[in-house]
């Protein structure tokens, strides 16, 4: 077990100086506290990729006010739908040179069930489906980078996951459930299940391109606007109203772990990390090789003939 205790990313993100980064969710909660805290690194290139805009450009007039020579874009992003990913990917393609970090922070926690437009129940719609569609489009880009602009160790995908990967089905992931809206199913355990997918995928990812480094996080239990989506279960509005409010982290404490994976040496591709660098504590699903490469399998047939840029 390894950990990074004391990582304070004023003073140890070193300068990312040429970079571009990415960041899925950039607007608010641990999104925008990366955002904020990465741009003060002198990125070339800072993208904020998320479906609200008026929170997007509050967030980059702050950024802007504390780093005006920073570049930073707001790139329209729903994951919820194939057709908005793939126009965010090709615009940020059309503009970008380099991806050099891309952290995929946006999800959704406990919303009421429901499909996306393509018909996945949203959680794992969302936190998965829809993240694996933006980075099998950016996956070239990331490999040019790291090829011939930089490193493998120095390119970085950091996956949000959590905790929460320990609670979800039986078999791990129902890839038959995550077609169909989940009801009869706590949603938290189909926020688990999509969070199971995010460490599993990643892990896999870190398999199969070694080009770049690839990671998934938990942050630990943050007080954001995550917890404001959960649904209205008797159990779910006490743990939001009475636990959160005293165990939950700041946004900026909370944000630190994937800082921390975005930018330290010592990060292993295909590790699951929770605060601050801390391995060794994901489950045995999510070190599943049989579940990686059959989560691998179902998200490429799943995606087959949405991206023409896809390197295999």
């Amino acid at each position: 077990m390894s950990c990074a205790s004391g990582f304070d990313p004023d003073r140890d993100v070193p300068s990312l100086a040429g970079k571009v980064i990415l960041i899925t969710g950039g607007n608010i909660g641990l999104g925008r506290e990366s955002a904020l805290a990465l741009s003060k690194h002198n990125p070339s290139e800072l993208w904020i990729a998320a479906r609200d805009s008026q929170k997007a450009d509050a967030t980059i007039a702050n950024i802007q006010e504390e780093t005006p020579n920073v570049s930073v874009h707001f790139l329209e992003l729903d994951l919820s739908s194939f057709d908005s990913i793939k126009k965010a990917a090709g615009t940020f393609l059309a503009r970008a040179s380099r991806l050099d970090i891309l952290i995929l922070n946006a999800g959704i926690m406990a919303v009421p069930y429901g499909l996306t437009n393509e018909g996945y129940e949203m959680h794992f719609g969302v936190n998965h489906v829809g993240h694996a569609l933006f980075l099998k489009h950016l996956t070239p880009l990331l490999i040019d980078t790291s090829t011939h602009q930089s490193s493998a160790s120095e390119v970085r995908v950091v996956i949000l996951s959590s905790i929460a990967h320990r609670y979800t089905v039986s078999s791990g992931i129902d890839f038959d459930l995550v077609k169909t809206q989940g009801e009869g199913m706590y949603t938290t355990t189909l926020y688990g299940q999509s969070k199971l997918a995010n460490a599993v995928y990643a892990r896999e990812l870190a398999r199969r391109f070694p080009q770049f480094t690839t990671v998934s996080v938990h942050p630990g239990v943050v007080k954001t606007d995550l917890h404001s989506s959960m649904g209205k279960t008797v159990l779910l509005r006490l743990f939001q109203a009475f636990i959160v409010p005293f165990i939950g982290l700041t946004p900026r404490e909370g944000a630190k772990t994937q800082l921390w994976a975005a930018s330290a040496k010592m990060v292993l591709s295909g590790e699951y990390y929770e605060p601050v660098g801390v391995t060794g504590k994901g489950s045995d699903f999510s070190k599943s090789e049989e579940l990686g490469k059959k989560l691998w399998e179902w998200t490429e047939k799943e995606l087959h003939g949405h991206s023409s840029r896809y390197v295999q």
